[in-house]
Formats: C-alpha cells, sequence, structure tokens
C-alpha cells in the first residue's frame, strides 16, 4: 500500500470499529483464552489491537510491523523469563495483522507457521467474525508454544497481562 494511500487509511479510519469490533465482553473472553492457553506451555501471549495508525507516524514511514514492534517493546513482551513472548498485533485501518515473536521462540517457528496463524485470523476478519478469528489467532498461537515450550506442570506466575490491550 502506497504512503499516501496508507496515510488516507489511516487518517479517516474509524475509532469506533475497535469498540464494536472488540467490546468488553469479547476482551473478557480473549483474557480467558489467554490465561487457559498459557498454562499449557512456558510462554506468554499478548494481544494488542490499535484502530490506525498516527497520520504524521505515517507520513514518517511508520506501517504495521514496524509499529507491531514498537508495541513489542513498550508492552515488555520481550521481557520474560525464556525469551518466548509472544505478541498479536491487528492494525484496523489497514486490515493487518503482525505477529512478532521473542528470539526465544522465533527460533523455533518458522515465518510461515507465524504467516498460517495471521492468514487464518484475516480470513475470519474479513467475513466480519471478529470473535472466530481472534480466539482461532490465540489458540493457535498456543499451540505453536505448547509445542516448543510445552508446560512442565509447575505452577508460575503471569508474567504479563492477559487482557488484549486496546491502543
Amino acid at each position: 500500500m502506497a504512503r499516501m494511500q496508507r496515510l488516507m487509511t489511516n487518517l479517516f479510519g474509524s475509532w469506533f470499529a475497535l469498540r464494536q469490533r472488540f467490546p468488553a465482553a469479547l476482551l473478557d473472553e480473549m483474557t480467558r483464552a489467554i490465561a487457559a492457553g498459557e498454562r499449557r506451555h512456558r510462554g506468554e501471549v499478548c494481544f494488542a489491537v490499535e484502530a490506525r495508525l498516527a497520520p504524521l507516524a505515517v507520513l514518517h514511514g511508520l506501517d504495521a510491523p514496524g509499529r507491531a514492534h514498537e508495541v513489542f517493546a513498550q508492552l515488555r513482551v520481550w521481557d520474560t523469563e525464556h525469551n518466548n513472548g509472544v505478541l498479536l498485533y491487528v492494525l484496523l485501518a489497514e486490515h493487518r495483522i503482525e505477529i512478532v515473536a521473542d528470539r526465544g521462540i522465533a527460533a523455533r517457528v518458522t515465518a510461515s507457521e507465524w504467516e498460517a496463524v495471521c492468514a487464518q485470523m484475516r480470513h475470519a476478519y474479513a467475513r466480519g467474525q471478529w470473535q472466530e478469528g481472534s480466539l482461532q489467532g490465540i489458540g493457535a498461537v498456543h499451540d505453536l508454544l505448547a509445542a516448543h515450550f510445552p508446560s512442565d506442570g509447575e505452577p508460575r506466575p503471569d508474567e504479563l497481562p492477559d487482557r488484549p490491550v486496546l491502543l
């Protein structure tokens, strides 16, 4: 998407879509799904949704992958004991889904596996199935973490908040 087109998309993107597509009841359900899934592995999952980027940031070249990395740092997803935090980032205005994984899990999961999760979510979102797409994405990330960092059965502290973040 060209920068000017992205600027217009973000400039006129609706802030109201964020609460319409991610109401409190869905956020509660996503929180429960993240918490339940984290009991299956030693990773941490964080979900962040943003309505649109600031127009000035777009003019300066910020795109969805760049913003996802900023959010990864801002939410301290990198700051986990086993370096296996995963951020699911959704940018509504540009219809983008990005996954940023810390080095511990990134070394074990291929880019195509992460892209498959994003594609599954995009497909559901395109049909207006925000709940299904979000929960499927969370579940798929938990499956990948469980395959590479399975739970050792010991209770462990929750290193990151489970509630999705609306930016």
